[in-house]
């Protein structure tokens, strides 16, 4: 197959400035690749990456774009001169695969490929639009949910495949030899749940939590998904008064520190609060990857990765720094279980290797040529 891969406007590819899902196709395209497929990806010129290039056999071209804004509406209008520019890098291909909001209304299946939408997000009214998709790919269960609903009768178009993890699976460090650390790493984002966060560690006892530290790793700058300079610095104002044995650092994108993030820590702390926002949660299970035991709220994305044999869930209540507090307290009190649930969730993260998940988006676009 000749496969088009036509990332979104706002972030380069390989991930200069993170992205889950610009990491995911990354991968995805090497491994399309290795099965003996011809893959042309199309991502944002920027960050002295050249206009074109090939890496491991994919065909990059890079395309003039500019950064995000918040402003929804202005974001959509600033992602229309690229997807039109986008027609001159792309190549006739059978499959065009994409997740930049314009592309399947401006992009002619009959010179790309046929469309495939990935549906990145949650699906906010846009999927009805796409009449020109053959085949919506969701990440989860959840989103299937979701997008089949606003898609009523057209609900055969909606394939689930995860996303997968951007890396190769080493040997597991046991959890017993790492710092006795809980870590979080994502956006710094209200919606994300972080100050929640950080007050519920400031409820714990003192002698809980003694032996314990919090590390906060992420993006916090609007241009990169981040609150904001206002947000981060109320974080960064609590743990100060309180005194806190919690670390505040600045973002990280190079895989290799990723991954040392991971190994230094026992706990993944992942309180999300954005049930319409939140579609899979790809550093959940990057963490379970490398042993990490994974916290997370009690959103329905989440359940097609975690279970409680390896996990701890926050259950919902009506004050959620106070379900919060009380889960932290019960993963320090069930230490001795830590290594069993690490074990376990090392297992269930097997199943998403690129490998394995390349092959089920190949399965899937030969149902639509």
């Amino acid at each position: 197959m000749k496969i088009n891969i036509l990332q979104g406007a706002f972030l380069p590819v390989p991930s200069r400035r993170g992205g889950a899902i610009e990491k995911a196709w990354f991968e995805l395209g090497k491994a399309f690749v290795k099965h003996g497929h011809e893959v042309t990806h199309v991502s944002r010129y920027c960050d002295q990456l050249p206009a074109e290039e090939i890496i491991d056999g994919v065909n990059h071209k890079r395309i003039l774009s500019r950064d995000a804004v918040s402003n929804p509406y202005l974001l959509k209008l600033c992602e229309l001169p690229y997807v039109w520019r986008a027609r001159k890098a792309l190549l006739p291909a059978d499959i065009l695969v994409t997740h930049a909001f314009w592309a399947p209304l401006i992009l002619s299946p009959e010179k790309f490929g046929k469309i495939y939408v990935h549906v990145g997000r949650y699906p906010k009214g846009q999927l009805k639009l796409y009449r020109k998709a053959k085949k919506l790919q969701v990440p989860s269960v959840a989103v299937a949910e979701a997008a089949k609903r606003e898609m009523a009768i057209k609900s055969h178009k909606v394939s689930v495949i995860p996303y997968p993890i951007p890396w190769e699976i080493e040997p597991r460090l046991p959890i017993e030899d790492r710092p006795r650390r809980m870590l979080y790493f994502g956006r710094i984002h209200p919606e994300k749940g972080v100050l929640s966060m950080v007050k519920a560690w400031a409820r714990l006892s003192h002698d809980k939590s003694i032996d314990w530290t919090l590390r906060i790793v992420g993006p916090w700058r609007r241009d990169q998904g981040g609150g904001g300079l206002e947000y981060r610095n109320q974080i960064k104002n609590l743990i100060e008064k309180e005194k806190m044995s919690v670390e505040l650092l600045e973002p990280i994108f190079e895989t290799s520190q990723i991954k040392d993030a991971y190994q230094s820590a026992r706990i993944f702390l992942y309180p999300s609060l954005a049930e319409k926002g939140e579609t899979f949660g790809l550093s959940v299970l990057e963490s379970m990857s490398m042993g990490c035991v994974p916290v997370v709220s009690a959103l329905p994305c989440f359940n097609d990765i975690i279970s409680s044999d390896c996990a701890f869930i926050i259950p919902k209540s009506e004050s959620f720094e106070s379900s919060l507090t009380e889960t932290l307290a019960e993963i320090l009190m069930a230490e001795p279980r830590h290594s069993i649930l690490s074990s376990h969730a090392y297992e269930k993260s097997m199943e998403f290797t690129v490998d394995k998940v390349a092959q089920k988006f190949l399965n899937d676009f030969k149902t639509i040529l």
